[in-house]
């Protein structure tokens, strides 16, 4: 659960952390996650309506693909059924 809502720079770039240096972009971190973990859900608390105004969720639903969610019953109901699959 978390909002994607960052720094383009967190996700594209080395060292964007704001914690921390990273020789690598979290976009490549989150590849990796995905690919460990195929069968991932990202739930989303801020409200679906609201997601195209932060580059940052577009980013990585760029790298998750279709599978974040909202956190509503809705979502939860979507997200469940992707992971049942």
């Amino acid at each position: 659960v978390g909002d994607a809502s960052m720094s383009p720079y967190e996700i594209a770039y080395p060292g964007g952390s704001v914690e921390h240096w990273n020789a690598e972009p979290g976009a490549l971190w989150m590849k990796r996650f995905v690919d460990a973990f195929p069968k991932m859900a990202w739930i989303n608390p801020v409200p679906e309506e609201h997601w195209g105004f932060t580059h940052s969720i577009s980013m990585i639903r760029d790298i998750i693909g279709e599978r974040m969610f909202p956190l509503t019953l809705d979502g939860l109901d979507r997200a469940a059924r992707l992971l049942a699959r």
